[in-house]
């Protein structure tokens, strides 16, 4: 089985964009491959952050992982912070890595634009990413278009390190979903479902209940047409039926065949009839580990002494091919 390594950071709640993009083929992946699913909450440091909503975030994406079918016996599941090799192979990643393939970056010329102060964590935030990936030898890396050039400097500092150095890690590859890959905001129809960016109304979320559900389906931005098909110039409809099949498992045609003639009205409620069934059981399972915080924890911590079974290996190869001496044993 390929080693596969997915992180995502602690913001609170998914969105059905990260559910249906994302969450849903890291549960599918755990049944067919070697997984690590982080929560990588030293990324979350390289922006302005509360401290006491970062450790209710952190707690909170876990339990709508584990709500979402993540099982941490078939996965490992772990917050980044409690193993801390993440960190030293970053610093060793940063002698390694160069500034001016870090300056390219265009995810860091977007975060940063418009910005009296920028930490450099956020322009070594690539490096950190890295090194979250080349700690456990990952082969397969589940990423959107966005994170393409991360994972290619990820690719580079595993080549560099090996030409330089000797064999070391595993050059991971990208992974990138083609259904579900992008789901877009109902109201801003040109933008993906955000945390940070989106609109309240164009984002659904994880717990959203029933009544808000259909708020924010039935509110959603069509067209002046009434016809229900996938085209470039009917992104809210197209929109839609992305979630309406990939929740419901039916094709796109199939969809638009069934739709024929029916007008939007129809449609939105069959989608709305959907969504609230799909997320219905992820619901029940939140509100039940959400009254157990504690095994929550424990999850985690269990998650953490595995990840660190796998990353200790990794740190004792790095630290002799680069001339360190050994840690002092514990």
């Amino acid at each position: 089985m390929a080693r596969v390594f997915s992180g995502i950071q602690p913001t609170g709640q998914p969105h059905l964009g990260n559910l249906l993009g994302a969450i849903r083929h890291w549960v599918t992946d755990q049944d067919e491959h070697d997984c690590l699913y982080c929560i990588v909450d030293l990324h979350s440091l390289t922006v302005p952050y509360e401290v006491a909503e970062l450790r209710d975030a952190t707690l909170e994406l876990a339990t709508a992982l584990l709500a979402s079918g993540i099982d941490p016996d078939r996965a490992i599941l772990f917050v980044q912070s409690q193993v801390r090799e993440h960190s030293e192979l970053a610093w060793i990643l940063n002698c390694v890595a160069t500034m001016g393939e870090l300056g390219r970056m265009t995810q860091f010329k977007s975060k940063s634009s418009g910005r009296d102060s920028i930490s450099v964590g956020l322009f070594d935030y690539p490096v950190l990413q890295a090194a979250d990936v080349l700690l456990y030898q990952g082969e397969r890396v589940p990423v959107g278009d966005d994170q393409r050039q991360h994972l290619e400097l990820m690719r580079d500092l595993a080549l560099r390190f090996n030409t330089r150095y000797g064999e070391t890690f595993a050059v991971p590859e990208a992974s990138i979903p083609k259904a579900g890959a992008r789901i877009m905001d109902l109201q801003q129809t040109d933008a993906k479902m955000s945390k940070t960016g989106g609109t309240e109304l164009g984002t659904i979320w994880l717990l959203d209940p029933p009544g808000r559900l259909k708020k924010k389906i039935m509110s959603a931005v069509t067209d002046s047409g009434s016809d229900v098909r996938a085209a470039p110039d009917k992104p809210g409809v197209t929109a839609l039926l992305e979630i309406h099949s990939i929740v419901t498992a039916t094709p796109l045609p199939v969809l638009e065949d069934r739709y024929a003639g029916a007008g939007y009205g129809t449609f939105k409620r069959d989608v709305l009839d959907a969504l609230v069934a799909y997320l219905e059981p992820i619901q029940a399972r939140y509100a039940e580990l959400a009254a157990d915080p504690a095994e929550v924890g424990r999850a985690l911590g269990r998650g953490a002494d595995r990840a660190r079974s796998l990353a200790v290996p990794t740190m004792e190869r790095v630290r002799d091919v680069i001339g360190l001496l050994p840690a002092p044993a514990a």
